[in-house]
């Protein structure tokens, strides 16, 4: 009889299980690699209201089945913790419901322990490694990681959010995007929602009233040229100011004298493959690069007048903000003048964005921090090979980008 309960107190010392509860039996099923560990609680045992949460209600009822949660393995053997979950009346607020165990959270089918085993092996491992390694679907683990990510999510302060940035950043093949929005000062990713158009806009505003935060209070969105994107901060963040991203006007003006060699390469064969020797900064170019530029940079052509074009507009970003004006207007006649129609376009459009544009010589904002992001959370994609939904793909997002201690949510 001693061995008898010396066994279960093994397991009722080691599995941690608070009073009332204890176990009073376990099962060793080989056949199915499982231990089956069976937990009571006392008779006269009284549990806290899980309504109210007034102490000391006592057992109402027992629900006929039991409930099961996956534990920790024990050596080669799948764990499994059952117990019959009692109801409770609580004469304070009326109600009868089932009580809360202390070793799951509720509506779980898995331990504490077990959990954090799991999101300790989901932050290093691709998930659909880890649901073969223990033997659960990957929906299952997914629950769980969702879970502790927008728990930790929901704990975020941003009440002294004043300056965003965003952007949107491809989840699958086959235009599906996300839109992150980056805090400019903290530099944690505080949002990200599906899709990339104005209605984006709309969501974040319903994140920032959920957390209770006035959209007044936003002073700077820095994001790209996209009509949608600065539709919807004018519709929606009246007292924000937009900055430009200044790696997108570079972009845009790349595009532009690429353009231009593709059409002249018709006519001057020298300048088929050069493609990255336009584009590249020249500290930047290969050997061979760097010898064909020499061999091309003198001679009479178009793409050469449309690269100093590029060059003179990347060097307004070093002038003073008393001077950038003057000096984008005088880039945007010379640009104009040029009879280079991809360069004519560019500059068209970039005047129509000026005011953004040169909002930067104030804010100081750029997506260089979400570019950095996108790397980091396209990085992981790869690693994961698939998400199943975008929710998972956001909540991965979340716990890269934020470094999010998940074990200590659990």
């Amino acid at each position: 009889m001693q061995d008898f309960q010396e066994r279960y107190d093994v397991f009722q010392s080691a599995l941690e299980i608070p009073e009332p509860w204890y176990v009073f039996h376990h099962e060793l099923a080989k056949e199915e690699n499982t231990l089956h560990i069976y937990i009571e609680y006392r008779s006269g045992a009284e549990f806290s209201c899980p309504n109210c949460g007034k102490s000391g209600c006592k057992v109402h009822d027992t629900l006929d089945q039991d409930r099961t949660w996956r534990h920790l393995d024990f050596w080669q053997y799948q764990t499994l913790l059952r117990a019959r979950m009692p109801r409770v009346k609580c004469d304070a607020c009326g109600k009868i419901r089932t009580v809360h165990i202390e070793w799951a959270r509720s509506g779980a089918g898995f331990s504490f322990l077990f959990e954090q085993h799991l999101l300790s092996l989901m932050i290093e491992m691709p998930v659909a490694a880890v649901a073969r390694k223990v033997g659960e679907h990957d929906t299952r683990l997914w629950r769980v990681f969702n879970y502790y990510v927008n728990k930790a999510m929901e704990d975020m302060d941003i009440s002294e959010l004043k300056r965003v940035a965003m952007d949107e950043t491809s989840r699958a093949k086959g235009h599906k995007y996300i839109t992150l929005f980056i805090d400019m000062d903290t530099k944690r990713l505080i949002f990200a929602t599906k899709g990339k158009g104005a209605d984006v806009l709309q969501d974040f505003c319903l994140h920032l009233d959920h957390k209770g935060v006035s959209r007044s209070q936003i002073e700077d969105i820095c994001c790209d040229m996209s009509p949608s994107f600065i539709s919807g901060i004018e519709k929606n963040f009246s007292n924000a100011s937009i900055t430009f991203d200044k790696f997108h006007v570079m972009k845009l003006v790349n595009e532009a004298l690429d353009q231009v060699r593709r059409e002249e390469q018709a006519t001057q064969p020298e300048l088929k493959n050069s493609r990255y020797v336009w584009l590249k900064n020249q500290g930047n170019l290969t050997k061979k690069q760097e010898a064909q530029f020499q061999k091309l940079k003198d001679m009479d052509l178009k793409t050469g007048r449309a690269y100093r074009m590029k060059l003179s507009l990347q060097n307004m970003w070093t002038r003073s903000y008393i001077i950038s004006k003057l000096y984008f207007n005088e880039w945007y006649n010379w640009a104009t003048r040029s009879q280079l129609k991809p360069m004519i376009d560019a500059a068209k459009s970039l005047k129509r964005h000026q005011d953004g544009i040169l909002r930067w010589f104030e804010s100081k904002m750029t997506n260089g921090l979400i570019e950095g992001t996108n790397s980091l959370i396209q990085a992981v994609k790869r690693k994961a090979r698939g998400y199943r939904t975008a929710e998972n793909f956001i909540a991965m997002a979340y716990a890269t980008v934020n470094k999010l201690d998940l074990i200590k949510q659990s």
